[in-house]
């Protein structure tokens, strides 16, 4: 390369590294924006990613509705919340809902309370939800049928009683925290994974049918994040799992996930995976070579039954 041809290069090099930072800062000027006095319910606030979404929005400046069946954890949460300080700007004070997402009448009880907190919603994060261990042929019915009530049926329930509001000021964003397991089943998972793949169903739809009145519609799907979830899982029987799974112990941080789903709600993003190189692979792997992605599903479980039977 001559010195012609570098003299030439380089300025051109150096304006695009300068176009693209400029960008970068407008956009987070846009995203910062757009959260801050936005009216944001997260349900599920009392614990794990919720509780870590709480404290990021809130230190956004967003004026937050805190949803949750445990009235006492919601209360600790929302002093511990108006008691904080931040650099970032002005802080809201915290609302509280009490409410069942497994209750279908609760539910418009719950969304005209939340209205009635700072009279609408600008951004609804569906985050509440159960996960589940066993073996479909030992599963009873009932059980199915609860994990698809926590994590399907409530959150879609919530979002048809809040979203006529949106739609009226044609202005909303609908969020719901899904999971890899809505993209991939695994084994020993289905009821989690089924409730997970509706989820990602319904939103898909209810982002195409909502585009016309403004209305954002965002899934992220995270892998494994090291909070509770597998404790409080759900099992054949309908009893609590009571254990840490290694891959949960091992995943990441729920603040971490939450600085995410921060960044990834503040740039209106669409459809988002929140995981390791591994199962974004699997993810490709499932739609390009089904049969290769069959066969190590089927290898995970013939190792998993024989890992508990031994």
């Amino acid at each position: 390369m001559d010195l012609v041809t570098q003299t030439a290069i380089l300025p051109l090099l150096f304006g695009c590294l300068g176009l693209f930072s400029l960008f970068r800062v407008l956009q987070r000027i846009r995203s910062r924006a757009y959260l801050r006095n936005a009216v944001v319910v997260v349900t599920g606030a009392t614990s794990g990613l919720g509780r870590e979404c709480a404290r990021v929005f809130h230190a956004a400046g967003a004026k937050l509705v805190l949803c949750g069946r445990n009235v006492e954890a919601l209360e600790v949460l929302t002093r511990e919340l108006a008691g904080s300080r931040t650099s970032q700007g002005q802080t809201h004070k915290p609302c509280m809902v009490t409410f069942d997402l497994t209750d279908p009448g609760a539910i418009p009880v719950a969304a005209a309370e939340i209205l009635q907190c700072f009279g609408y919603v600008d951004i609804l994060i569906n985050n509440a939800g159960i996960s589940y261990r066993g073996i479909i042929n030992d599963t009873l019915v009932d059980v199915d049928r609860r994990v698809m009530e926590i994590n399907y049926f409530g959150p879609v329930a919530l979002t048809k009683a809040l979203l006529p509001s949106m739609v009226k000021r044609k202005r909303g964003h609908i969020v719901a925290i899904s999971s890899v397991q809505g993209k991939i089943s695994i084994p020993f998972r289905s009821a989690y994974a089924a409730s997970k793949h509706a989820t990602q169903a319904f939103f898909d739809c209810l982002r195409a049918e909502m585009e016309q009145d403004n209305i954002e519609v965002t899934v992220i799907s995270p892998g494994y994040i090291y909070t509770n979830l597998s404790v409080n899982a759900v099992t054949a029987d309908g009893s609590r799992y009571g254990a840490l799974d290694k891959n949960t112990a091992q995943g990441r941080s729920p603040a971490e996930v939450a600085q995410d789903v921060l960044a990834v709600v503040g740039k209106k993003k669409k459809d988002v995976l929140l995981t390791d190189l591994l199962p974004s692979m699997a993810v490709y792997l499932r739609t390009l070579a089904p049969g290769i992605f069959f066969r190590i599903m089927a290898s995970r479980a013939r190792r998993e039954r024989k890992s508990k039977n031994s």
